[in-house]
């Protein structure tokens, strides 16, 4: 893991050695049921691990933070972040059955306690979280109206609970609505590698 090595040098052993085993976790449960292409498998540090760890660049979740993780695919940036804060209570959703049984096997695999991975429209998610992660799983207005319901109002967090959204590409039109109250974090300033030239991280408040 030598790129989350050279980004979060003061993480534990134990964290490091949860990194390292992702991939070879990955590569099993990829084989049988593809959850991640064969491009982005080889590049799995860089392109999903690194990328959805991204976030701690902007807010280190406080021991007890509730995270909803929507539309997880494959348990990113749901599972990464979780190995990086052993303190905070991730919940990772997705519509499709069959991600959520990889995840379900790589946290199993991983032996994560801080991790329920659920087969789950997030529309059907009843509980409230201090944060919603996800990484584009569709248009960021109608993403906000999905999850506006989830976010509580109790705040503990040096960040003001609301979304944080790991998105790619020109979304200037997407974000009009919210402009007055969204944040955007370039990925460039914070990791020199290609990959995050384009890759922003969308901040909005949502309470």
């Amino acid at each position: 893991m030598s790129l989350v090595k050279k980004y979060y040098p003061d993480l534990t052993d134990e964290q490091y050695a949860l990194f390292e085993k992702m991939v070879p976790l990955y590569h099993e449960w990829n084989s049988k049921i593809n959850v991640i292409s064969r491009r982005d498998l080889k590049n799995l540090e860089e392109r999903h691990i690194l990328h959805s760890i991204s976030i701690a660049k902007l807010i280190r979740f406080r021991p007890g933070t509730k995270v909803l993780d929507v539309g997880t695919g494959g348990g990113f940036p749901g599972i990464p972040l979780a190995i990086l804060f052993p303190e905070t209570e991730f919940h990772l959703v997705d519509s499709i059955r069959k991600k959520i049984l990889v995840v379900q096997n790589v946290v199993r695999g991983l032996g994560l306690q801080n991790v329920h991975a659920e087969h789950k429209r997030v529309q059907d998610v009843k509980s409230k979280y201090d944060f919603v992660v996800s990484r584009a799983v569709t248009s960021f207005p109608k993403f906000v109206s999905m999850v506006d319901k989830s976010i509580s109002n109790k705040q503990f967090n040096g960040l003001p609970n609301g979304l944080l959204y790991l998105k790619g590409g020109d979304f200037k039109r997407e974000i009009a609505r919210f402009s007055e109250s969204v944040a955007i974090f370039k990925l460039s300033d914070y990791f020199e590698e290609e990959f995050f030239e384009t890759k922003k991280i969308i901040y909005l408040p949502l309470k």
